[in-house]
């Protein structure tokens, strides 16, 4: 009897899988993608990088904050003037001067409004319209590989070309989620130029979209702008030179010789499909109700480094 019991005993303790190593575990968001095979990875090419270095923090370990600039149709004048400012060096000495809970950092020269201090531009920088901040849904590959989104702010949402995107059904434009890059401007007609730039912290301001240039993401580095300390001034601007981050340099990534290699998941492969479809409906042992849909927000277009 003692023998039967012991039995019983280790059947109870032994690993699942002892029972079952042919029951499948369902996939979840990160195991596709660490599956994907390369052909779904696409390279983000070095020109398409801007590498900015803040000064280093109180522990001396240095700060780099690389941002993808968004592809070809949407922004380019903006992002034509953000390769120009960088190319002259033009942010180098700049600050961080913002940083809003829950909203925004944002970054340039700290005496821009002031017309006698301000830093001056480069010439040639192109003047944009709010017409540009949409481009005709015909330029766009919206919902080529993946179905539209149900969205809050947009007849739909989707992914284009790798940047998550809304539309009317005639027109499209990249939207504001964690992490996104904008350029700041004033009251309107003002567009702005790509001098003051900003990145998301918090939760997606979408209220945004279509109101401002949306020209990049955060795809390495954003602990250094999001745990920054809040502004103590009106809208979380710093209220003294001394709270501000300096910018050491920025830089467009064909100019930075020690900088890594990246790539994203293109949005029309069968990988990235699989993908959102989990992010809309996860199955995997944490989960008990699947949601049945996602914010084009909460399906962040993964990036990696590719190797050396």
């Amino acid at each position: 009897m003692r023998k039967y019991l012991l039995a019983g005993i280790a059947a109870l303790i032994l690993p699942a899988s002892a029972f079952g190593r042919d029951a499948e575990v369902p996939a979840t968001p990160n195991g596709i993608v660490d599956a994907a095979p390369a052909a779904d990875w696409i390279a983000i090419a070095p020109r398409d990088l801007l590498v900015m270095d803040l000064a280093p923090g109180s522990s001396g370990i240095a700060r780099r904050v690389v941002i993808q600039l968004v592809g070809a149709t949407y922004a380019q004048g903006w992002v034509s003037n953000i390769r120009t400012l960088a190319a002259q060096h033009w942010y180098d000495g700049l600050a961080i001067v913002r940083t809003q809970d829950n909203y925004v950092v944002q970054w340039g020269d700290p005496d821009g409004e002031n017309r006698q201090k301000a830093k001056p531009l480069p010439e040639g920088l192109r003047i944009m319209t709010e017409g540009d901040y949409a481009v005709p849904a015909a330029a766009t590959d919206i919902g080529k590989g993946t179905r539209l989104l149900a969205d809050a702010y947009a007849s739909g949402a989707g992914f284009d070309r790798g940047w998550p995107v809304a539309s009317d059904g005639s027109s499209v434009w990249p939207v504001h989620c964690y992490g996104s890059v904008g350029v700041g401007r004033n009251l309107s007609p003002d567009t702005g130029t790509g001098g003051e730039l900003y990145a998301v912290i918090g939760q997606a301001p979408r209220q945004l979209d279509r109101n401002i240039a949306v020209v990049g993401r955060v795809i390495e580095g954003m602990e250094y702008l999001s745990a920054l300390p809040r502004g103590t001034g009106p809208m979380g601007f710093y209220a003294t030179p001394q709270e501000r981050t300096p910018i050491v340099s920025a830089r467009t990534g064909e100019a930075v010789t020690d900088l890594a290699r990246y790539e994203y998941l293109s949005t029309t492969s069968a990988s990235f499909a699989a993908y959102l479809d989990k992010r809309a409906n996860r199955r995997d042992a944490f989960y008990i109700h699947p949601a049945g849909g996602v914010d084009v927000c909460n399906v962040p277009v993964p990036v990696r480094r590719a190797a050396q």
